[in-house]
Parts: C-alpha cells; sequence; structure tokens
C-alpha cells in the first residue's frame, strides 16, 4: 500500500488552513476537547480546513474547519452511530461548533493506514465495506437532516437550472451552456432518477480510493464523512460504483465500463438481488457523477479556473465510455 494522507475532507470551504486563526482554535480546543493544542501534527486543506494536533492532555485530534451547513450535525450523527457500532471510521469527539465565522468539528486521529494500490482490483471488499456501512447507518429519519446531497450526487437539486451550485468552483454552472452532450445527457439522467421512487437509506457517496485507508490487506479506516447522503441505495451504490478507483493524485478519475460491472456484482452479493429497474438506477446515478465532474471541469478549463482538486480527464472518460453506461442505464 502507499501511504496516504491522513484526511480527506469535502464540504465547500472558503477558510484555507492559514487562515485559522490561532488563538480561535485554542480556545475552541479548550472549550470542546478540554485541552490547548501542543503540537501541529499536520495541516491539510481541499474543500475543508484540516489541522492535526497533540493536545496537552496527550490526545491526538483532527480538526476540521468549513462555512456552517445544517448538514453538518446530520454527518456528524451518522459517523458517531457508524462509529458506536464497530464500522471503521474516526471517533467524532465535538461539534459543530462555532469557530469565528465558520464551523468546526472534532475526531479522535487515526493515523495508520495507506491507499491501496490497486483499488479497481479491490471491488469485492470495497463493496462489501458500502454495503455494511449502508446496512449500520441509522435511518435518515433518525439523524439531522443530510440535505442538501453533496452536489456530484445533487440531482434533485431545488435550484434553478439543470445543474447544481458546484462544490469547489465559485460560478454557476448553468450560466455556462455546453457542450450539448454534457448537457443533455445530465437532463436525461436527472429525469431519469426523478423516477426513481425508492425509499432513501444513509450512504457515503464520495467512496474513492483515496477516502479509504488499508491495513494488512484490509480496509482500515474510512474518512470523508462529510459526503454523507440519504439516497436511494442502488444511487448509492452505482456512483460508489462509477468513481471507486479514483486516486488521490488524479491518476485515476473513474472507474472503467468492466470495474463498475465488478463492484455492482460484488454489491449484490454482498446485500442481495436488486429489485427490477435498480440496476439501471445504479449506472444512471454513477453516469451523473461522471457527467457532473465532465461539466465542472470543461467549465473550469472555459474560465481559467481549476477546481479545488485540480484534477482533469473527466471529460475525456466521460465522452468515451458515455454511450456504453447510457445504454445499462436504460437510456
Amino acid at each position: 500500500m502507499a501511504q496516504a494522507p491522513v484526511v480527506v475532507c469535502c464540504a465547500v470551504s472558503t477558510t484555507s488552513v492559514d487562515e485559522i486563526d490561532g488563538a480561535l482554535l485554542r480556545g475552541w480546543c479548550t472549550l470542546w476537547l478540554g485541552a490547548e493544542p501542543e503540537k501541529v501534527l499536520f495541516q491539510k486543506g481541499h474543500l475543508s480546513a484540516v489541522v492535526g494536533l497533540r493536545l496537552r492532555n496527550g490526545a491526538q485530534v483532527v480538526v476540521k474547519v468549513r462555512p456552517s451547513e445544517g448538514r453538518i450535525a446530520g454527518c456528524v450523527a451518522v459517523q458517531r452511530h457508524l462509529s458506536e457500532r464497530g464500522f471503521p471510521c474516526p471517533r467524532p469527539l465535538a461539534g459543530p461548533a462555532p469557530l469565528g465565522n465558520d464551523v468546526a468539528t472534532a475526531e479522535a486521529l487515526e493515523a495508520e493506514g495507506g491507499y491501496h494500490e490497486r483499488p479497481g482490483e479491490a471491488h469485492g471488499q470495497l463493496a462489501s465495506l458500502l454495503a455494511e456501512l449502508v446496512r449500520l447507518a441509522p435511518s435518515p429519519a433518525q439523524v439531522p437532516s443530510l440535505e442538501p446531497a453533496p452536489p456530484w450526487v445533487g440531482w434533485a437539486h431545488g435550484g434553478r437550472g439543470l445543474w447544481p451550485a458546484p462544490d469547489d468552483l465559485d460560478l454557476d454552472l448553468n450560466e455556462h451552456p455546453g457542450p450539448a452532450w454534457i448537457d443533455d445527457m445530465a437532463a436525461r439522467l436527472r429525469q431519469r432518477l426523478a423516477r426513481d421512487a425508492a425509499a432513501p437509506v444513509v450512504g457515503h457517496v464520495d467512496w474513492e480510493s483515496h477516502n479509504i485507508r488499508w491495513l494488512d490487506g484490509a480496509p482500515h479506516v474510512v474518512d470523508d464523512w462529510d459526503s454523507v447522503a440519504a439516497l436511494p441505495e442502488p444511487a448509492i451504490a452505482g456512483a460508489a460504483a462509477a468513481v471507486y478507483p479514483a486516486s488521490a493524485n488524479g491518476r485515476v478519475v473513474a472507474a472503467t465500463i468492466a470495474e463498475t460491472e465488478a463492484f455492482l456484482r460484488a454489491y449484490q452479493r454482498a446485500r442481495g438481488p436488486w429489485g427490477p429497474g435498480d440496476e439501471q438506477v445504479c449506472w444512471t446515478a454513477g453516469l451523473w457523477v461522471m457527467t457532473y465532474n465532465a461539466k465542472k471541469e470543461i467549465v473550469g478549463r472555459r474560465t481559467g479556473r481549476k477546481t479545488l482538486g485540480g484534477w482533469t480527464g473527466y471529460a475525456e472518460h466521460c465522452k468515451r465510455e458515455a454511450r456504453n453506461r447510457l445504454g445499462r442505464a436504460g437510456l
């Protein structure tokens, strides 16, 4: 396994690590964790500002800072529920609670583990782990609201236009039409998903390889608990099946057709067979994720703005596989 960064987060953020006020952070830790920071272990930032700390009482924690969203309370509740039931995720310690103009949470530092070097070959383990997460998760009614869903699975967004607000571009995708094949495909996918009347369940919707760390050949820790949503289970599995091999360095951005098929077969072995039409929903949801990422990439390139991840390749991957995936989605 390659060694992994400790945490990857997802929540829209205007706060960089360097912008966190040290005095505010010390006060927050004292109030909510019972001790001041003694040493900064690491600092990272993408969609959240993330700081690893050793406190004066010896505890090692991760503090995540991002703009306040109501759904964060629901995400923390899901993470706590799963942690208490033995699912491999960091244990929540505090928050969400205000930190300046933002909101912070803290969790126990889980420093061990690394990335899988060939995650596309680990479809069986990753599919079973996601199915176990869904099985153990609370129902949507048992936790604070998880709405709105993250935009990469935000086909049911309530805003105007086709596209939800992007997570890491400060612009409106709907004000940048085209290419036509992307917008037309997204509209078809969204219409198909709107017809799915299955009850939502709680799942992790950013099931990319850089969010799962491994130890001794087994999944060890799942990170990025801001990426929790309540969606029909086939949509959760389908989104994961489309992106699970994606790497942190952007060399792999999505699954191949064969990798998606293998993941969905493994998921059904773990949870039982789908009902009529469910597999089409899997392929539809997965293709939405690819299409959304491709749209962001294209608009970012046109406007001279990179997404915070700075990754490319979604558009090429999506265009290459779109016809095949649309057929499997029944479209």
